[in-house]
């Protein structure tokens, strides 16, 4: 069946495949299946290392990156880069990249897990804050909410979590336009 708002689904829950990356990125959050996502990806050999992201939460008596790593310890994983300060999207890129640099690493391919609502805005705020040659490939997944593709329209909670991340798309990134615009012309 079609919608009138299938174009704010196919826009909102953003996929690729995945390549061989240099690391994987995970935007904060309290939710296990993040971590267990990018520790799977890591396990098949897809990147060397993992790089969790945020700092203190009321979601966990933790950061975010604390929750995320003993998530990934208690699945065997332990090339896990340390980011614990991030508040919010843009400071999870922003701060992920700087640690990237401490670690002297140049990633050309990165993957992306994150939540299955929150993929467009999380790759557009990394590919803001990252080089304009770094190539993202979008690995979402369905958080401990259950919103997906197929039924974020059926209930009033789910309908609230992606239309609140259509608004920040908009929010976020009108004045960044330009920028990019700016960077690819340089």
């Amino acid at each position: 069946m079609r919608y009138p708002f299938d174009c704010i689904t196919e826009f909102m829950f953003f996929e690729t495949g995945v390549e061989q990356s240099d690391l994987i990125l995970i935007p904060g959050g309290s939710h296990p299946q993040l971590m267990e996502r990018a520790t799977e990806l890591y396990h098949q050999g897809m990147a060397p290392y993992i790089l969790p992201s945020g700092g203190p939460t009321s979601h966990v008596n933790s950061t975010e990156w604390e929750f995320l790593r003993d998530v990934g310890m208690r699945l065997g994983e332990h090339a896990i880069l340390r980011e614990d300060r991030a508040t919010n999207t843009f400071e999870n890129a922003r701060f992920s990249w700087k640690v990237i640099q401490e670690h002297g690493l140049v990633p050309k391919k990165v993957i992306l897990v994150c939540k299955s609502y929150h993929a467009r805005r999380a790759l557009l705020t990394y590919q803001t804050e990252f080089p304009m040659d770094a190539t993202f490939y979008v690995s979402p997944v369905t958080d401990k909410t259950g919103t997906t593709k197929d039924n974020w329209f059926t209930e009033e909670t789910k309908i609230k979590y992606v239309m609140n991340e259509l608004v920040k798309v908009g929010q976020y990134f009108a004045h960044h336009i330009p920028n990019w615009v700016n960077r690819e012309r340089d």
